[in-house]
């Protein structure tokens, strides 16, 4: 039986056209792009070419597109080597952050940099009047995630950014889940840093991108040869960045489509999950979220025990963020929004792709129902009624 792929916020098959891309600069166009030697000016064009594809699908100048090798990397690049030039030395973020920004929150309170984590609502969105009473003018950078990767939330970033540019502070955002799979200009959303990686769009892994504003100055994580303009040293991974521009010009192409099927296969998916399965509730926004993001929790559930079961089914999900998968905490995302322990970890996700069909959520719905009520039977946990009582 074929098996069923629902894993897509963890990673993305690399797309055909991006990988026909790549393959002439794995074994004919292989010269280093920083020689003055004609074999290395033609490989150094072949990357201002991605260059250029990857700002004009963000709504970017080419010189504003720092090539790295991940999403953290360019999460932690856009924080440490934005403050390193700034007067000031507060840094605000939320609490459902991805671990790139949270760790590098923490590192920077060891430096002795003040630190503010903000909270969010129940569906996991930042408030603005609460990023307005916490910003002030010793504020030197405020970092929000666009959507976030495990529930989906889809923050009001450009109003947001407003609110840190009228104290003077820049603002970075994690578009690693968005960038792709949402319509994205970096100048309408006015932010100053953006982050993405390739890997999340259909693009390869090992390459990514921070979109800097033309102006600020950025101190580098990684000194050497100066490649990047300076801003990244480190001889670039040009089948990477090539197939991270092809693939991302074609995922911006087909968006309008792509996002229409997938809003559509997502919200059938969970209206009938939530009427077919007995106190499943779905967790985050029911509208403001990403195309391809369902998370719903179970009460009396193991969410691992979940994707154990599925998986033995040939379905491949998860609990949330790969980068925390295996840990026994509940996830801080859940945390964040309010839920207990125990109701955190009878969260699941599903991330639907490109390729998701109606047909395989049908096999998928099919085989969720009567596994929850199987482990439900074995796990012996009262249920609330439907007063709601214990």
């Amino acid at each position: 039986m074929e098996r069923i792929y629902l894993d897509n916020a963890a990673t993305t098959a690399l797309r055909e056209e991006a990988l026909e891309a790549m393959l002439p600069f794995f074994d004919q166009h292989y010269a280093n792009p920083s020689s003055l030697h004609s074999s290395g000016q033609r490989v150094h064009h072949a990357l201002d070419q991605a260059r250029e594809r990857t700002a004009a699908a963000l709504g970017a100048k080419a010189d504003e597109i720092v090539f790295t090798g991940s999403g953290s990397e360019s999460d932690n690049l856009a924080i440490f080597g934005l403050l390193a030039h700034a007067r000031r030395d507060e840094f605000i973020t939320c609490a459902s952050e991805h671990h790139a920004v949270l760790h590098a929150a923490e590192a920077l309170r060891k430096r002795g940099c003040t630190v503010k984590i903000l909270p969010v609502d129940r569906d996991g969105r930042l408030q603005p009047e609460t990023l307005r009473a916490a910003v002030s003018d010793t504020t030197a950078l405020v970092s929000v995630m666009h959507a976030n990767n495990e529930i989906g939330t889809i923050q009001p970033i450009r109003e947001l950014a407003a609110i840190a540019h009228e104290r003077g502070a820049l603002f970075h955002t994690d578009a690693v889940q968005s960038v792709g799979h949402l319509p994205l200009d970096v100048r309408e959303l006015e932010v100053d840093a953006l982050s993405f990686s390739a890997h999340k769009f259909e693009g390869p892994k090992g390459a990514a991108g921070l979109f800097v504003r033309r102006g600020l100055s950025l101190e580098p994580l990684i000194y050497g040869g100066g490649q990047e303009d300076g801003r990244r040293s480190g001889t670039e991974n040009v089948p990477g960045i090539v197939g991270l521009s092809v693939a991302l010009h074609l995922a911006v192409q087909a968006l309008p489509e792509v996002q229409l099927a997938l809003c559509a296969l997502r919200d059938r998916f969970i209206q009938r999950l939530l009427a077919d399965v007995p106190a499943a509730t779905l967790n985050g926004p029911s509208g403001e979220r990403l195309p391809n993001n369902i998370n719903v929790r179970f009460e009396g559930v193991e969410g691992d025990a979940v994707v154990v079961g599925l998986d033995l089914a040939g379905i491949d999900i998860s609990t949330g963020s790969a980068c925390s998968s295996g840990s026994l905490d509940p996830s801080h995302v859940m945390t964040a929004i309010g839920l207990d322990a125990a109701r955190a970890r009878g969260s699941i996700r599903l991330s639907l792709g490109r390729r998701t069909t109606a047909e395989q959520l049908q096999r998928v719905g099919a085989s969720l129902g009567p596994l929850v009520a199987r482990l439900r039977s074995l796990s012996n946990v009262l249920l609330p009624d439907a007063a709601g009582r214990a």
